[in-house]
């Protein structure tokens, strides 16, 4: 059993689960079937890291997962990656998470002990080769999560300024924090929506759903490459 985990409709609909059928475990709506194959468990979380870290505990308890993969679309911070290019995660960072005034570094999860929360390599390394398969550009790196969307110049130099992500999101983070305190391998992806800086040229509205489709079809080559 593999756990898939999204924030929004959009990016579950562009991933075509055989087989399926709902259940629903405290309030959230699994939807089990297969996908290339693979047994998985598939869920819209909703958008931010409460409700993402609710998923990820929800589905780490009832479904046992071999390991959970979180995917969607998210604003680019490294200058190399345009819209529909991918994201793969080497690690998660909450860097809206902040108890610097008692001395910690930013991003700091203390239960942990981790500012960077970290991605199954192996698993992160096959993204990058389903990737490849599709002939998509896709790089890897630190993904920087926080319950906010990042839509201006300053927002996104403020996070580069403290972090050397390559994009920005609003679950990832939690979904590796969650995995990491269960010990479940994860890994985590995401397609390029928008620049993250308020250019409306290169805007979440124009590209977001176009983006998940990307999402869905590196999800699929990565699943047929286990």
């Amino acid at each position: 059993m593999i756990g898939i985990i999204t924030a929004m409709k959009k990016e579950m609909e562009a991933l075509s689960i055989e087989n399926a059928r709902v259940e629903t475990v405290g309030g959230i709506r699994f939807t089990r079937g297969t996908v290339a194959g693979k047994e998985v468990a598939a869920a819209v979380c909703g958008i931010g890291k409460v409700f993402a870290a609710m998923c990820t505990q929800t589905l780490a308890l009832h479904f046992h997962p071999e390991f959970i993969i979180n995917c969607g679309v998210a604003g680019a911070l490294a200058p190399g990656l345009r819209v529909f290019d991918l994201a793969v995660g080497t690690a998660a960072v909450q860097y809206d998470m902040d108890t610097t005034p008692l001395g910690d570094p930013l991003g700091l999860i203390s239960g942990l002990d981790l500012v960077e929360l970290p991605c199954d390599r192996a698993l992160s390394e096959k993204l990058m080769d389903a990737a490849g398969d599709l002939g998509l550009h896709a790089e890897a790196g630190l993904i920087a999560t926080a319950d906010r969307f990042c839509g201006s110049a300053a927002d996104k130099a403020a996070i580069l300024e403290k972090f050397p992500a390559i994009a920005c999101e609003m679950e990832g983070g939690a979904v590796a924090q969650v995995c990491a305190a269960n010990k479940i391998p994860c890994c985590l992806f995401r397609a390029i929506s928008d620049s993250a800086d308020g250019d409306a040229s290169v805007s979440y509205e124009t590209f977001a759903t176009e983006a998940a489709k990307n999402a869905g079809k590196l999800m699929t080559a990565f699943l047929q490459r286990l």
